[in-house]
């Protein structure tokens, strides 16, 4: 899809850290998964449909700031969003949760399911994005970036080499910074897992004595709508913009390119290494009851998926 976009280099990156544990293996091909789920979990594929995460992961969380400033946590990564039936994006996560463990078996693969499951039933009686503010403060303590982790986010884009973007992505990253007359400064960035090979261009620029920094990349049909008949419909936007979300107001698709803010505490999230198992199944509950709040937009849709899980 990409042609002469693709970067051959960080697509060779990737298939080498696919080596490295079954867990890099799992993010890397989501392709995959929409090939085989139906022959996988024949059970499964008959479940209300709605629209998915589609490559739902315990790497697939961050966060980013609200219209007013509050911190928001939550799925950051839709480029593989499509209809699939709502179990799917359940068995991805808890499989992924269960490979990620490795050796270490603190929390049992019946724990990790029943923390999944646990969090998405809540989400789907009560869906609420998770604003860390007054709620949430154990989670906010998990993830907010320290004073080290946002000094070496920064020296890690200043370090980039700058390059020249193609005309479409200079004018994206320019329309995306907080000032029209600003100085931006292009340059090519390797990030993610499964969307290497996709080109990332950053634009860098400095507003009233700080850095700024926006990230565009792009926007592809989903892996699931090439496997289910070929229907090519982009459901990015109306599921990252969705009900029970509160969106990024920096995010931006437009045009086959999506555009995001970067910042220390606007970014995804690496899983962290939890030596507490109570606090590693509340994040897995807190996971679970965010794709309920995604599979949720729909509540006629929602109904029908709490009633099916129910039966299971």
């Amino acid at each position: 899809q990409l042609g002469r976009q693709l970067v051959q280099a960080d697509l060779d990156r990737k298939h080498r850290r696919m080596e490295e544990s079954d867990f890099l293996f799992l993010r890397a091909t989501c392709f995959r998964w929409a090939e085989t789920a139906h022959e996988l979990c024949p059970g499964l594929m008959g479940a209300p449909r709605v629209v998915s995460v589609g490559d739902a992961h315990i790497g697939n969380f961050g966060l980013w700031r609200d219209a007013e400033g509050r911190l928001i946590w939550g799925v950051n990564d839709f480029d593989e969003a499509a209809e699939t039936p709502y179990a799917l994006d359940l068995v991805r996560l808890a499989t992924s949760a269960v490979l990620a463990r490795g050796r270490d078996r603190s929390v049992s693969l019946d724990e990790i399911s029943a923390a999944i499951l646990g969090g998405y039933v809540e989400g789907l009686r009560a869906p609420a994005a998770f604003v860390l503010e007054r709620r949430h403060l154990w989670l906010r303590d998990l993830v907010l970036a320290s004073d080290e982790e946002r000094e070496r986010f920064w020296s890690a884009l200043e370090q980039l080499p700058r390059t020249s973007a193609p005309r479409a992505y200079r004018e994206a990253l320019a329309a995306a910074m907080p000032d029209s007359d600003l100085a931006v400064a292009m340059a090519r960035r390797t990030a993610g897992l499964g969307s290497l090979g996709r080109p990332r261009w950053v634009g860098l620029a400095d507003w009233h004595g700080g850095p700024v920094a926006r990230e565009a990349k792009p926007l592809l049909p989903s892996a699931w709508s090439l496997v289910q008949g070929g229907d090519r419909k982009m459901r990015f936007a109306e599921i990252a913009f969705s009900r029970y979300r509160i969106a990024d107001p920096w995010l931006r698709p437009r045009k086959g390119i999506v555009v995001r803010r970067l910042a220390p505490n606007s970014r995804k999230l690496d899983f962290p290494t939890l030596a507490d198992p109570g606090l590693m199944r509340r994040l897995l509950t807190a996971m679970g009851a965010e794709l309920a709040n995604l599979h949720s937009a729909r509540r006629s849709r929602a109904r029908a998926v709490a009633e099916d899980l129910e039966a299971r």
